[in-house]
């Protein structure tokens, strides 16, 4: 029985010093995309000349321009993505978002597409270990949380969710798969290793304005203020230690003090905090906290 097919999409903006990698790891797949595009959101250095480079060589590569905004963020990723999703003219039974920092592989996606013979599956992907300093240390997330980096979605889950949506703050692979999972189909990380070449930060301001950032998309998506609360204290162990997961809360309280609002529904964060209490009452730190109050 033949592989379904699949389309690739690569939203990019000033990836120069990483693109070729992750065409590289693409272009040796044992199974290939029917289809990869990627899209250069204002580009300003060699994203598009990598691009058009190898597209020339292999034709199922696409460059796509897009004029994008002068700042680079999240909400700008999924305006790429769509525009990336509007030009593809093969056909597809799987979609999947790839950064341009990627690399894996030569089975990485036969070997992903081999566990879609579950028809609920509709979101999957690898673990991502990331480089930090000289080591590629992989992330912490559980089994049923892809990483926005890797995910693949069966073309009908992609189509029930209504894709991604723009969160200037980030959080639209997070608002993707808890979408998912709240329409009923499974979503999965798999033990197939992607490694993540671009630091996310180069000091620690950068990184203390990543984690306040992440607070903020979790007051948007709806997080239950417990579990937002308890997951700072569980990253607390990760590097910048507390100082970061003290930032991360306090995106969160910010978020909350000045009242953004949500661009999700009222149904969505009832569906993720119900999920989220359900773990809180099987975690150990949680049944600790409680032990010693």
């Amino acid at each position: 029985m033949p592989f379904p097919r699949y389309a690739i999409i690569t939203p990019a903006r000033n990836e120069g010093r990483t693109l070729e990698a992750t065409i590289r790891s693409v272009v040796a797949q044992s199974l290939r995309p029917s289809e990869w595009v990627i899209v250069s959101d204002g580009s300003t250095d060699d994203t598009d000349d990598i691009a058009k480079r190898w597209s020339r060589l292999h034709p199922f590569i696409k460059l796509v321009r897009r004029e994008g905004g002068r700042t680079r963020d999240f909400g700008s990723k999924a305006v790429a993505f769509k525009a990336g999703l509007d030009s593809i003219t093969s056909k597809y039974d799987f979609i999947g978002n790839l950064d341009a920092d990627i690399t894996f592989g030569p089975d990485y996606y036969r070997d992903l597409l081999h566990e879609f013979s579950d028809r609920r599956l509709g979101l999957a992907g690898g673990v991502i270990f990331e480089l930090i300093g000289k080591e590629f240390v992989p992330q912490r997330n559980t089994p049923d949380s892809v990483a926005g980096a890797i995910q693949l979605f069966r073309r009908e889950c992609f189509e029930d969710i209504g894709g991604y949506i723009p969160i200037s703050a980030g959080g639209i692979d997070a608002a993707a798969e808890i979408s998912a999972r709240m329409r009923g189909w499974r979503v999965r990380a798999f033990d197939l290793k992607a490694f993540h070449h671009r630091r996310v930060s180069g000091g620690n301001g950068r990184v203390f304005k990543s984690r306040f950032r992440h607070g903020v998309a979790h007051y948007l998506l709806g997080y239950h203020p417990l579990f937002e609360i308890m997951k700072c204290a569980y990253r607390a162990q990760d590097r910048p230690y507390v100082l970061g997961a003290l930032c991360t809360l306090a995106g969160y309280a910010w978020s909350a003090a000045i009242g953004y609002e949500r661009p999700v529904s009222g149904e969505f964060v009832d569906f993720i905090r119900n999920e989220q209490k359900e773990r809180l009452r099987s975690s150990r730190l949680f049944k600790a906290v409680l032990r010693h109050s």
